[in-house]
């Protein structure tokens, strides 16, 4: 009887042991080693190790394949048991004074494959080296195009994914992105009076001087200009004053923030001062580098957005027109003043631009641009010395907004200066020096400037401002690195 129930017994957990058992090795059990890492046949062989290695303390359920893919544009993936893991953004660039703005996209493969040293990481792009356009698509304005999109192919289970996708957080880059990158056009001198107010009286439009230009300016997250002339019901075609009409321009251009350093707006008299001051306000405007008295010309712009924060000085430097009492005008140069300023924006951690109206050259040629007016130093003074003296302060960015026929660039240790952005807007299209201005768009990525880009602009009698074509903007700059001071 004892032996019966012993057999029994056994019986019975013999048959339990074995449903579980089967029942286990079917669900994937001991049985079943687990998941192993499998890598495309054209995985570096250098980098296999690293990624066993991140996968190491992992356990996965079911084999996982890796395996890296290249795109011109961002892939998102929507089929089940893969994902499209985002390594990198790789793009070309050049030497900060090249001409060049565009390669072709079998250019850029080609750069690639070759390991070509002017490919690079945009979490490496510096604004000391240019980067360029592919097929004439810029990375800092589209993000979702040109640049070269290294992604992890990731395929396996959806838990063993989302194993891959914590494990390979350490290898993304951070990369720009719309939300976090912030794009500032600068302008060079604005001047609506005279030869405008005349136009203005004939097309009877403010948005005839823009039409051709509004779109581009528009399109950055700040636009910027520094304009010469203060609203007024005087203004004439013998007068530096602008006809109230030149607003819906200053509009269409998308204008964020005025520079009022000019040496004119004062030439209808200290009430249209001030109300242009109140204007700009009324329209949602910024002021930088002027204002109702010297207190108020004297301040700093602030500029806080998409994580970059921004100080902006901007002054008058013996041109005219500025203040330094209760009176309205431009806020007066001062190397103590700017020197306590640069230094207190830094101590902040502050990215930091200073524009300068310095004395103005007006040797002009009728028939080709003049030489002389596009170097720096081509007025009275020593503006490099000045300029440079900024950058030696701690400024980022120096910009000489008061000549009307655009001068030299340089980098200069680290930081960079532009001496004179030229005319956008103006009538002076006797001279063909004038007609012509260097526009700058600095991006700012990580409270850092990554790059600034240029581009050129020009007009004619119509006074309609356009873009620059290539054919014209290649020379214009060449003619400007000619006289990069040594």
């Amino acid at each position: 009887m004892k032996k019966a129930i012993i057999g029994i017994l056994c019986f019975l957990i013999a048959g339990v042991g074995g449903f579980f058992s089967l029942k286990f090795f079917r669900e994937g059990g001991f049985s079943l080693k687990p998941g192993e890492i499998v890598f495309s046949e054209n995985f570096p062989e250098d980098e296999k190790d690293e990624y066993l290695s991140l996968f190491s303390e992992k356990e996965l359920k079911k084999d996982l394949s890796l395996s890296y893919e290249f795109s011109d544009s961002i892939l998102n993936s929507s089929n089940a048991g893969e994902r499209f893991i985002l390594i990198d953004a790789l793009v070309p660039v050049d030497d900060f004074y090249s001409t060049k703005e565009s390669i072709s996209q079998a250019e850029f493969d080609t750069m690639i494959n070759e390991k070509n040293i002017n490919v690079v990481s945009v979490s490496k792009l510096t604004p000391d080296r240019k980067l360029l356009q592919v097929d004439g698509k810029y990375f800092l304005d589209l993000f979702s195009s040109g640049a070269k999109f290294q992604y992890l192919k990731v395929s396996g289970s959806d838990e063993d994914i989302a194993v891959a996708e914590q494990v390979l957080a350490e290898k993304q880059k951070k990369v720009p992105e719309k939300k976090n990158t912030l794009s500032f056009v600068q302008t060079g001198v604005t001047a609506f009076g005279r030869g405008m107010n005349a136009m203005m009286n004939e097309v009877g439009d403010g948005l005839y001087f823009s039409e051709k230009i509004g779109t581009f300016l528009s399109s950055f997250d700040l636009t910027h200009t520094s304009n010469e002339a203060s609203f007024s019901d005087s203004a004439s075609e013998s007068n530096i004053c602008a006809d109230n009409r030149f607003a819906e321009t200053l509009k269409a251009i998308g204008l964020d923030i005025v520079e009022l350093t000019g040496n004119h707006n004062l030439d209808c008299g200290a009430v249209d001062a001030i109300n242009t001051v109140d204007k700009y306000t009324e329209m949602g405007v910024q002021i930088v580098g002027g204002g109702k008295n010297a207190e108020e010309a004297g301040k700093e712009l602030e500029i806080s957005q998409k994580g970059n924060i921004i100080t902006m000085l901007a002054y008058n430097q013996s041109t005219g027109g500025a203040t330094t009492d209760a009176n309205p005008g431009a806020n007066q140069y001062s190397e103590e003043d700017a020197r306590a300023k640069i230094s207190e924006a830094k101590g902040r951690g502050d990215v930091v631009i200073v524009d300068m109206q310095y004395y103005e050259c007006a040797e002009y040629d009728t028939e080709v641009e003049s030489d002389a007016c596009t170097r720096a130093d081509s007025s009275a003074g020593d503006q490099i010395g000045v300029f440079r003296s900024l950058i030696d302060m701690g400024a980022d960015i120096v910009v000489g907004t008061s000549a009307h026929q655009t001068q030299t660039y340089e980098k200069y240790k680290n930081g960079f200066i532009y001496y004179g952005l030229g005319n956008i807007f103006f009538d002076q299209y006797w001279w063909p020096g004038t007609t012509k201005s260097l526009g700058l768009v600095h991006y700012f990525w990580g409270n850092s400037l990554v790059q600034t880009r240029r581009f050129g602009t020009i007009y004619d009698e119509n006074l309609q401002t356009r873009l620059m074509g290539e054919d014209e903007f290649v020379p214009f700059i060449e003619k400007l690195n000619e006289y990069t001071p040594e």
